[in-house]
């Protein structure tokens, strides 16, 4: 591949602005299970093999097994996933493939059984970042080191 633009070191005022959002992220409510699939689903739909290779790494320190990892991609054929976990993934999948009809009332009825809106608005928000980082991954095709 050829090297492309580091955006952090050409605009590092919007690269700050997306460091703001993961400190933001930092201090949610989110558990850091859901944190981590959120960004390796999201990442695996991207295509965006830096960022699956950091959050898989990221996911196995906060004690995520193999086997989840390997089987994330096809979550909705295994029962290694619980309901809170599944609704999650669901709602990853629908905003990071907001082209193909975006959040379903379905789903997010789901995720109102199951969460507050806080914690949802935090689950969104999570996507958001993580998809804006998988989107500067792509485009500068940065590296798995």
């Amino acid at each position: 591949m050829n090297k492309r633009i580091n955006i952090e070191e050409i605009e590092p005022a919007a690269y700050k602005a997306m460091l703001g959002l993961e400190q933001y992220i930092a201090t949610i409510k989110v558990s850091k299970t859901h944190k981590e699939l959120i960004k390796i689903r999201a990442s695996q739909i991207n295509g965006c093999a830096f960022c699956i290779d950091m959050h898989t790494k990221d996911a196995r320190k906060h004690g995520e097994t193999e086997q989840r990892i390997y089987l994330l991609n096809a979550w909705k054929e295994t029962d290694l996933f619980n309901e809170e976990e599944k609704v999650v993934l669901a709602l990853t999948e629908e905003v990071t493939l907001i082209a193909q009809g975006g959040l379903s009332d379905e789903t997010y009825q789901k995720a109102k059984a199951l969460f507050d809106e806080q914690y949802i608005a935090q689950l969104i928000m999570v996507m958001v970042a993580i998809n804006g980082w998988n989107r500067i991954s792509v485009a500068t095709q940065k590296q798995v080191a």
